[in-house]
């Protein structure tokens, strides 16, 4: 058994109830397991703080439902607990018939979204945990956690817990109205104006650039243990039996390069989006991952073959990239010396000509693409089917996938050849260009999951592997 933190909206405080259940498991010393319903990555980074354990990604439009099982079950399997944090709303997801699955096997599909918290509580027979904002609610709190319990009956809400309530009269209020439906209350917490975690333009802030992150999580500790039913969700959230044995990538994972085929990741405070599962198939592969700073280093790893470079904040720390000159000057010299480079969303930023922030300052960056990152408000988010522009070392001509964006940076010149054609789940924007792909270098603003996309990684090392046997060039 595990358990699913879920909202009736976004913003609703399902994060703060993850976080502070997690918090106060680290405290008991206990193995947890937890997971992000969804493409986020910031929400994970603070799982992954606590837990000492690389938080999971669920999502199986940019996986597949199989494999969401199988990375379920795969990352328990040494756990004593794991915990599930939705995404959005319980049912926000992307409409079936605007889907393309015509093997979905679930019953009583008029309800559900795919790849919506209820889809992956249902694929694996999870229960949930409903938290409410009641800021603006009082008796019509029953209308609407009667709605969530029976809008489909397969799905297994075990009880709510009560967030940002105003006052004990407000709480007596939000209880009497709830007995009229035989819900469970597992918690209810006052608005707590100290607990807030700041953010910015794409969400939270990541957690290495926070100084205070042992205060937040021993305050929401304390708030576990003292405003939620522990006992019951501590033990619901028991992991008990493996039960998905989803086998789907033993056949698959040949090892296509050496050993030791040294690859560079960027990791520092301006670039750290990155899947735990599209490391870890990295190094299954045979991919030895060393770890290097474009803000802090001056060169790259020695004797390194390829470069994974992806998402973050560049346009956060732009100033300090550009400073770092002798960095820039061995990420030119090995991309003009073929080695290949794998850039997606943040990545991709890093190798235009410049960045121009919010501020309107431009800051010179790699240079390697022919193009400017310019920062504005409007928003590219959502979920992106991509079909193959044209053939490289990462794609063949043809070949079709889903990703995801998020961004509030523009391209003033789009690739004379581009890698993608991308449109959205909902049919608008149809077929417009986007990507980056000549001989070794890919660069998207797409965020790629391997899970599903084995021959992605293993083509990347290929090139690696091609490129280690004929150069000697040190960066």
């Amino acid at each position: 058994m595990a358990l699913i933190i879920a909202g009736d909206r976004s913003g609703t405080g399902k994060t703060t109830i993850t976080l502070a259940l997690l918090s106060f498991l680290r405290q008991k010393k206990a193995k947890v397991q937890s997971f992000k319903v969804g493409p986020d990555y910031i929400d994970p980074m603070f799982h992954t703080y606590i837990t000492g354990r690389y938080c999971r990604n669920l999502d199986p439009l940019i996986t597949s439902e199989d494999y969401v099982k199988y990375c379920f079950d795969k990352n328990c399997q040494e756990a004593d607990y794991g915990l599930v944090e939705g995404v959005m709303g319980l049912f926000d997801g992307i409409p079936l018939n605007q889907v393309n699955y015509s093997n979905i096997k679930l019953e009583n599909k008029s309800t559900l979204h795919y790849s919506s918290t209820a889809h992956i509580a249902l694929l694996l027979d999870i229960p949930i945990v409903l938290v409410i904002d009641c800021r603006h609610l009082s008796a019509s709190i029953a209308a609407i956690v009667y709605g969530y319990r029976f809008l489909n009956s397969n799905i297994n809400i075990l009880g709510v817990i009560l967030n940002r309530v105003k006052s004990e009269r407000h709480l007596a209020l939000l209880k009497a109205s709830l007995e009229s439906i035989d819900v469970l209350i597992l918690g209810s917490i006052y608005y707590q104006d100290d607990l807030v975690i700041p953010d910015r333009h794409l969400g939270l802030i990541p957690v290495n650039e926070l100084t205070n992150l042992e205060i937040i999580f021993d305050k929401l500790a304390y708030l576990a243990q003292n405003c939620l039913n522990w006992d019951f969700l501590v033990k619901k959230s028991k992991i008990t039996t493996s039960r998905f044995k989803v086998n789907m990538l033993c056949r698959e994972l040949p090892i296509t390069s050496p050993s030791h085929l040294k690859i560079a990741v960027a990791n520092d405070k301006a670039f750290n989006f990155y899947y735990a599962d599209n490391l870890d198939l990295l190094k299954s592969l045979g991919a030895e991952l060393v770890y290097w700073s474009p803000v802090k280093d001056e060169i790259l790893p020695k004797d390194v073959a390829g470069i994974y470079i992806g998402g973050g904040f560049p346009e956060m720390f732009a100033q300090l990239l550009s400073n770092n000159r002798k960095s820039i000057k061995s990420l030119r010299l090995a991309a003009s010396n073929g080695m290949p480079i794998y850039a997606e969303c943040g990545g991709l930023m890093y190798l235009c000509e410049n960045i121009i922030t919010l501020e309107g300052d431009s800051w010179p960056m790699a240079r390697i693409l022919p193009t400017v990152a310019t920062m504005g408000h409007g928003l590219a988010l959502g979920y992106r089917q991509a079909v193959a522009s044209r053939s490289g070392f990462i794609l063949k001509y043809g070949e079709t996938f889903w990703g995801h964006e998020f961004h509030r940076s523009r391209l003033t010149i789009r690739p004379s050849y581009p890698a993608l054609k991308l449109s959205n789940w909902y049919g608008e924007a149809q077929n417009y260009d986007e990507g980056w792909c000549n001989y070794n270098i890919y660069a998207s603003y797409l965020h790629l999951h391997f899970g599903n996309y084995i021959k992605i990684p293993k083509r990347f090392l290929l090139h690696c592997t091609n490129f280690s046997k004929f150069s000697a060039i040190q960066y």
